[in-house]
């Protein structure tokens, strides 16, 4: 796939049908658009293309209460380029960005730079200062790209609430990270840098890679999860993850620590970047009165973590 990141004075492209979006998380309702994106250009015989942020706009309109964002701009990149799409064309989004109509957008970006002869767009799809772009705008006011709507993607013929990245956040807050699972049509992960932590755990024979958490990122609840872990070479193992404070230790911790135990493995990690995967929630966090407790506890959650995994 080939990323363009677009400038202000780039010249016409070749034409396309684009997909418009800030596709954070590349979920099944992204999906959907994107592969009715490369559907319709193949169709032609022309490219399809992705018009996407360099930045979520929230985080530029209001840095403050900006949501954390389920994936990083390399992953989304990676994802959309796993939906077969030809091109990327990325907008950097600013303050600038943020005051462009939506009108000019279509005229400069959609029409010009990107040459879309046909846009596919999901159902909430909006653009442009004041978010004032949207469906019914596209189609009323230029007559040169087709407008193609797509349904909202839900889990069942039974849910009232289409997938989002909205919904799926709400499931990792809840620790319902196999109802997010569902959503991405893959489980939850993120990556991090491995490095060093206390090192209490390999005392107690439970070691652990410890994950550099990033702020802006969106994370479960704290507690325990089972879950895969990814190596820098892309090697994968079982794992039992805690996310959380760790209360038996740290009473009045600041910030949550990823620590993922590798099952039946023994290796140096430290400074690799890793891909943590949630699979599934067992438990939530908790304070034990005593080391022993812990490592029994600990036990029965590497126990239920091989039953999960089938390891």
């Amino acid at each position: 796939m080939q990323v363009h990141h677009l400038r202000r004075d780039e010249l016409p492209g070749l034409p396309t049908v684009a997909a418009l979006g800030t596709f954070d998380g590349v979920h099944l309702g992204h999906r959907e658009v994107l592969g009715r994106t490369v559907a319709e250009a193949r169709n032609r015989g022309i490219d399809s293309a992705a018009v996407t942020f360099d930045l979520h706009p929230a985080q530029v309109l209001r840095p403050e209460s900006a949501p954390k964002l389920l994936t990083n701009f390399d992953e989304k990149l990676e994802l959309i380029a796993d939906c077969e799409i030809d091109r990327t064309f990325v907008v950097g989004f600013d303050e600038a960005e943020a005051e462009r109509a939506a009108g000019e957008f279509v005229e400069t970006v959609l029409l010009g730079q990107v040459g879309a002869v046909a846009l596919v767009v999901g159902h909430n799809l909006h653009f442009g200062h004041r978010r004032a772009g949207n469906v019914d705008f596209l189609r009323s006011m230029s007559t040169e790209i087709e407008v193609i709507s797509v349904d909202p993607v839900k889990e069942s013929l039974a849910d009232l609430e289409a997938i989002s990245s909205t919904a799926i956040r709400r499931a990792l807050r809840g620790g319902e990270v196999a109802h997010a699972a569902r959503m991405l049509g893959r489980p939850y992960s993120a990556n991090g840098e491995v490095i060093h932590g206390d090192h209490r755990g390999r005392t107690i024979g439970f070691p652990t890679a410890n994950i550099r958490v990033a702020e802006e990122r969106a994370w479960p609840s704290e507690g325990v999860y089972v879950g895969w872990f990814e190596r820098a070479n892309g090697s994968t193992h079982p794992c039992a993850i805690n996310f959380g404070r760790r209360p038996t230790f740290h009473q009045h911790a600041q910030h949550s620590l990823l620590e993922a135990h590798l099952l039946d493995f023994d290796d140096d990690l430290y400074g690799q970047v890793c891909k943590v995967a949630f699979v599934e929630f067992l438990r939530s966090e908790r304070r034990f009165d005593g080391i022993d407790a812990l490592v029994a506890q600990l036990k029965d959650d590497v126990g239920a973590a091989r039953v999960v995994l089938g390891v």
